[in-house]
């Protein structure tokens, strides 16, 4: 069970600093000014094919982040106690 609690945890960690990232970049207009920082809405009036690209992979690591560490630290866990609760009920 700690290899799915490693993986859970590269995930959560890979994927949220590449959503900080991004975020940062994407959806902070100012760093110095009162506002919100991180969550504002995006806005570009001409975003290139490189924006809607980092735009898009924003959203995709904010979910990948939220999915792979509920994958990882409770579906393959409970999946794992079931198939072992099954055994010992088979025998």
């Amino acid at each position: 069970m700690a290899d799915e609690f490693a993986k859970g945890l590269a995930i959560l960690a890979g994927a949220g600093m590449a959503w900080l990232t991004l975020a940062g970049w994407y959806r902070t207009p100012s760093f110095e000014g009162e506002g919100v920082q991180l969550i504002a809405p995006v806005e570009l009036s001409n975003p290139t094919i490189y924006d809607q690209i980092g735009i898009a992979l924003m959203d995709v690591m904010a979910w990948f982040a939220v999915i792979g560490v509920l994958t990882f630290w409770v579906v393959i866990p409970a999946v794992e106690q079931l198939r072992t609760a099954y055994a010992e009920r088979a025998d």
